[in-house]
């Protein structure tokens, strides 16, 4: 049996945020916050919150713009966070709103209408709510019969759900799967922080995965899924703080260093001993499909797997555009870089986050028969 992936799908939010913008709001928050705390700053008692530049977030993350869903209530500096009216519950929800808007893109371009889809998964790091399921509101506003399911596995979630498709195709409970991962990172940013605050973007992603033996796309030739226990990327946003007396900061977090030391060479090991399972030549290997995080940290990841410095277009990037969307960044460079691959050849659609959660696709390029 054939399990290809026959479309894709990229729904991107109307407002962007350059780096000017973002470090200008950051440093006027920074400045009267520092000016607010002065004297618990010079005792001690507090850490003095450090301005950022520009030029900075771009060499440390290769981040230069970002799209959100909503930018006044990002910048201003009395809210820090998306301005988002609570929408009723006859409303179609903010995210299955964009997740519908991507998973039409992705259907038209597979050839497929609601009635061929079996399956609709929702993969991504931030539910808008526990229940009822988002994908289950996606598949009522599609017209899909079947079943649907949240998932989440932070910035894997988009490659543990094709894992999750193909499973059900093999075990004969679909023949066509929709994987939605829709991701509004704004809402769970702490953009009062020099660290983190450039990081994230928001878009909707989607992918048909299907069982077909003619139709042209990416035939999914193997899939490895790895989890690590690590608090160096956590958030700890949930219905519980309600009954908690929370003393850590709920939104999200991370040791970047950490982070950076520890999951390189863990995807590199991972996707060089995948490539040598499958008897496929990793220097042939056409296309590395990264997590869209750290640019520097994709690099190094590179060079690691193919023991030299490459050109830039083997690991390709979309972090200037678009930050980091999670889950949703893999699918992203493969809808935009996908055709830079010939019939015939690999490539590579990893993802990595916390957990730590890895994932990764091997891929073949068919044709239509």
């Amino acid at each position: 049996m054939s399990i290809r992936i026959t479309g894709t799908g990229v729904y991107t939010p109307p407002d962007t945020i350059s780096n000017e913008e973002l470090v200008q709001s950051l440093n006027a928050y920074v400045e009267r916050y520092n000016q607010n705390n002065a004297a618990a700053i010079e005792r001690g008692e507090l850490e003095a919150l450090k301005p950022s530049t520009p030029e900075f977030v771009e060499k440390a993350s290769g981040v230069k713009s970002r799209y959100v869903v909503e930018k006044t209530g990002v910048l201003d500096i009395n809210r820090l966070r998306p301005k988002l009216r609570e929408r009723r519950d006859d409303e179609l929800s903010i995210q299955a709103e964009m997740g519908v808007a991507a998973a039409k893109i992705a259907m038209q371009k597979a050839g497929v209408t609601a009635d061929d889809v079996d399956v609709v998964i929702l993969a991504c790091s931030n539910m808008q709510r526990p229940y009822p399921a988002v994908a289950i509101e996606i598949q009522s506003a599609l017209g899909i019969s079947g079943y649907a399911f949240d998932m989440n596995v932070a910035c894997s979630a988009a490659t543990f759900g094709i894992k999750q498709a193909c499973d059900a195709i093999k075990g004969g409970s679909a023949r066509c799967v929709l994987v939605v991962n829709a991701e509004i990172t704004s809402a769970h940013n702490n953009f009062g922080t020099r660290d983190s605050h450039f990081i994230f973007g928001d878009v909707a992603t989607a992918s048909i995965i299907e069982a077909s033996e003619t139709k042209a796309g990416f035939e999914v030739v193997d899939c490895k899924l790895l989890t690590q226990f690590s608090n160096n990327i956590r958030n700890n946003f949930g219905f519980l703080n309600s009954s908690e007396n929370a003393t850590q900061g709920l939104l999200f977090r991370q040791d970047g260093r950490k982070v950076f030391k520890e999951v390189s060479p863990l995807v590199a090991k991972t996707i060089t001993e995948q490539l040598q399972r499958l008897n496929i030549d990793v220097q042939t290997t056409k296309r590395f499909w990264l997590h869209q995080a750290n640019a520097n940290m994709n690099t190094l990841i590179l060079k690691m797997i193919l023991g030299k410095d490459v050109e830039a277009e083997r690991a390709p990037i979309v972090l200037d555009e678009y930050a980091n969307t999670s889950s949703a960044g893999v699918v992203i460079v493969l809808d935009k870089t996908g055709h830079e691959v010939e019939v015939g050849e690999y490539g590579v659609l990893c993802s990595f986050g916390a957990g730590y959660s890895l994932g990764s696709i091997v891929l073949k390029k068919v044709a239509a028969a």
